[in-house]
């Protein structure tokens, strides 16, 4: 699982290298160019059948056009037109050859003729009507006219940026630089989002949307910028018809896939404006597929139908989509959410130019071609990366956590099992070990009586053995049935007072002093008699740790629906190791004991609905921490 992280930023610096390597440069000098910044334009009275060479050689209905005006009104939709271009004089013998830079010609069916010979030709059956010609020219077509009959199926036709003439083999790597460098950061995000795709197979169900939402993120936004590019229509004519269909299909499917990343980012279950917004955007994005199916098979005859659902109409579901999503990542930024906090930065960046540049898309009649949001793909797809990193390496730590939690837990569960079956074995023991231990310590007694000096010593030692072995099997019955038969509303102060006042000379005797500190508005339910059973364990526990002039301290708390007692001293301490094996039963660091009476008291606390916890080092003493549900006082 942590590999992945690297994963990710490895295949983040394969799509960075385009951004890193400097732009290509025609042998490092700068290329003399002839700009063309004025032409000439007429619309064909025949669209149907194409313009005519009649129509062309007719010198009335010309009317000129630049850059900056590059097409007039345009009559009852006419969909042909002529262009008529100047070309300039010659230039010096430093070029080999002249070729004409067309950067921007809308149009289906363009063909180019210097006089009454064709020098270029090109029919595309599909709806992509961006061309970028570069075309070689002769010597003599230079200082000459050149004609550009156009047929578009489109609402948008003609020449809508100026024209350079220039060397052609040295003009050729300038003019498509940016295209090829479309291309290959295209085809990295393609080849990055492949391998993530590839490394799903190896994720939980958990992290399996949001992996493959981003997966398709990122892979349909480079097949966006590959297929965009005038590159593959330029140099790949026959594949033209594909690469828009694989265009269409990736914004289809980047729409709800965005939608979907965000939603399960900032915890899509609450969100439910973005769900309904991913679940219309869904619906729309699959009728937009079932119009594509339409077009296909009627062979682009409704064409303009499928221009303006799928540039109109989702243009502008486009622009509340990332307004949306704008607003919702910024929301949850401000509310202290990091995620949101990186996905709203790296978005903003994506949505700005996006909307931005829809907007000027619209407000020059889609007489625009789109390509700062290339810029702002690239912050994009960083945060979402990085925000993915984020929570896979959360979930790993998360994992982690819970590993240690298990082995805790599969720890306490042992232990638990094995109080079990002590449990089960005193219950079955103990009742037949006490009563001839009784029968023996009465005839002990009776002879002890009747007896000399001496014998009565040997016989006082075997009677206290005999009542250390009944104390061991009273622990063994409380632990085994430690049934709280009278359970009332204990006070804390006064039980704390007794209990201090029964240990307070055993402390004095070992030189050390008990001090207790509870408020008298501490309650909590069980049974006094084992409450006092399990703290005279634990505190005679600390007196005999005690070295001289040692202080015992017990305090108790209300916090968060608990009652918190600690019982503090600053004995010898034990080490890890003791104290991981603490309550377990025959364990003991003092010389005669049995581990039995603090097995005992993690029995009671048990038994009571609390909790225990031990903090120890050795030589610094150590503290019990005791966990009770808190209970309120009953009114006399």
């Amino acid at each position: 699982m942590r590999a992945v992280p690297r994963l990710l930023l490895g295949c983040l610096f394969i799509f960075l290298v385009p951004f890193i390597l400097p732009p290509p440069e025609a042998h490092g000098k700068t290329i003399s160019s002839d700009p063309i910044a004025g032409w000439q334009f007429k619309w064909s009275s025949q669209p149907d059948g194409g313009p005519t060479m009649e129509e062309r050689n007719d010198p009335d209905g010309w009317t000129a056009a630049d850059a900056a005006h590059p097409i007039p009104p345009n009559p009852a939709n006419a969909s042909a037109a002529w262009l008529k271009i100047e070309l300039p004089q010659p230039q010096p013998s430093e070029w080999k050859q002249a070729g004409l830079f067309i950067d921007k010609l809308y149009g289906h069916i363009v063909g180019i003729y210097a006089g009454e010979r064709i020098i270029y030709e090109a029919v595309r059956n599909y709806s992509y009507d961006v061309f970028k010609i570069a075309l070689p020219l002769e010597q003599r077509d230079m200082g000459q006219t050149i004609y550009v009959k156009i047929v578009t199926f489109s609402d948008r036709i003609g020449i809508h940026q100026a024209m350079d003439v220039a060397e052609y083999q040295e003009g050729l790597l300038q003019f498509f630089k940016y295209d090829l460098f479309d291309m290959i950061f295209g085809g990295s995000l393609v080849f990055f989002a492949a391998i993530m795709l590839i490394c799903s197979s190896f994720l939980n169900k958990s992290q399996l949307t949001r992996w493959i939402s981003l997966s398709l993120v990122i892979l349909t936004t480079g097949t966006m910028i590959a297929t965009y590019s005038p590159f593959l229509y330029t140099f790949l004519p026959s594949y033209g018809k594909l690469s828009l269909l694989l265009f269409d299909l990736s914004l289809f499917v980047f729409l709800p896939s965005l939608a979907m990343f965000v939603e399960k980012t900032l915890d899509g279950g609450k969100i439910t404006h973005i769900t309904r917004l991913r679940k219309i955007i869904a619906a729309y994005s699959t009728f937009c597929i079932g119009l594509l199916i339409f077009n296909e098979l009627t062979d682009f005859k409704y064409i303009k139908i499928y221009y303006f659902f799928t540039l109109t109409v989702l243009g502008i579901i486009m622009l509340v989509q990332f307004v949306l999503l704008i607003g919702v990542s910024a929301l949850h930024a401000v509310r202290g959410n990091k995620d949101a906090l990186i996905l709203s930065s790296g978005f903003a960046l994506f949505a700005a130019t996006a909307v931005g540049e829809l907007v000027w898309f619209y407000a020059h009649e889609k007489n625009y071609e789109l390509h700062l949001w290339k810029w702002g793909v690239l912050c994009f797809v960083i945060a979402f990366i990085i925000i993915l990193s984020r929570r896979i390496a959360r979930d790993h730590e998360q994992v982690v956590n819970h590993s240690k939690e298990l082995e805790l837990y599969n720890t306490r569960l042992q232990r638990h099992e094995k109080m079990e079956i002590i449990s089960e074995l005193a219950a079955s023991v103990a009742h037949e070990v006490r009563n001839p231990l009784q029968v023996t310590r009465g005839f002990l007694q009776l002879l002890r009586e009747t007896s000399e000096d001496k014998p009565k010593k040997y016989l006082g030692l075997a009677m206290e053995e005999l009542d250390r072995a009944s104390d061991i099997i009273t622990d063994f019955l409380t632990f085994a049935k430690p049934q709280l038969d009278d359970v009332t509303i204990l006070r804390l102060c006064d039980e704390f007072e007794h209990i201090q006042g029964i240990l307070a000379p055993m402390a004095n005797l070992q030189g050390g002093d008990i001090r207790v500190q509870v408020s008298d508005n501490l309650y909590i339910s069980g049974n006094s008699s084992k409450l006092k059973q399990a703290f005279v364990n634990i505190v005679k526990n600390s007196i005999e740790a005690l070295d001289s002039a040692g202080t015992i301290e017990i305090w108790a708390y209300s916090e968060s629906g608990e009652i918190v007692i600690h019982v503090k001293d600053n004995g010898a301490g034990m080490d890890e190791n003791e104290l991981s094996r603490l309550g377990e039963p025959y364990f003991s660091s003092k010389t005669k004991g049995t581990g039995l009476g603090l097995m005992v008291t993690f029995r009671i606390i048990e038994v009571m609905r609390g909790k225990i916890e031990f903090k120890s080092k050795k030589g610094a003493g150590t503290e019990a921490i005791v966990r009770f549900p808190q209970s309120t006082a009953v009114d006399s």
